[in-house]
């Protein structure tokens, strides 16, 4: 009887001590998993059926307008797939939240910033909610990133427009070179 006993006080021990952990777990605030909403972006694209089309810029001097095949809409979508996503626990402690509420404009802005610029490539990555009663809605993700090099230097400034578009430029500054801009638009559902 003393052992059973034993058995069941070692037993709720465990327990406490395992719900306190996942306690701690669930009380440390997450940040917005921008890159899974992405990936739910992309995949909701896959299955509509609206026109994909591509606007190229290239320092500001030429335009190109192309239609993209539904199949290689995420190829267009790389560098926003491609990123790193900050709210997995391993980049948790390398970076800072923000919370804005601009009333004026009726939103909250979630901005996230590195503690250590020059060893991150995500440089800054912003959400822009508004806040409805009906349930909050995502409007914008703006994601700025860096990465260099020894022979060049490349910043990328990344927008997603929800359910509507998205904008990629890169500025390039390779070694000797001149800077060069380009600008690629994708949009499925934008009123203009």
């Amino acid at each position: 009887m003393k052992q059973c006993l034993k058995l069941l006080a070692v037993g709720l021990i465990l327990q406490f001590v395992t719900s306190c952990k996942q306690k701690e777990k669930f009380d440390k605030e997450k940040f917005f998993p921008v890159l899974s909403f992405i990936q739910s972006q992309v995949a909701d694209i896959d299955t509509s059926l609206h026109s994909i089309y591509k606007l190229v810029y290239v320092d500001s001097l030429r335009i190109d307008t192309l239609y993209i095949h539904r199949e290689n809409f995420r190829k267009e979508a790389k560098d926003f797939l491609s990123i790193p996503d900050i709210s997995t626990a391993k980049y948790q402690d390398r970076y800072t939240e923000e919370k804005i509420i601009d009333e004026m404009m009726n939103r909250v802005l979630l901005i996230y910033t590195p503690l250590t610029p020059e060893k991150e490539e995500i440089q800054r990555q912003e959400v822009l909610i508004k806040p409805d009663p009906a349930g909050d809605k995502v409007t914008n993700i703006i994601i700025n990133s860096v990465i260099n090099t020894r022979d060049s230097a490349v910043q990328k400034r990344l927008l997603w427009k929800i359910d509507e578009s998205f904008q990629v430029t890169t500025i390039r500054q390779l070694a000797g070179q001149p800077e060069t801009t380009s600008t690629i638009k994708v949009v499925w559902n934008e009123d203009e």
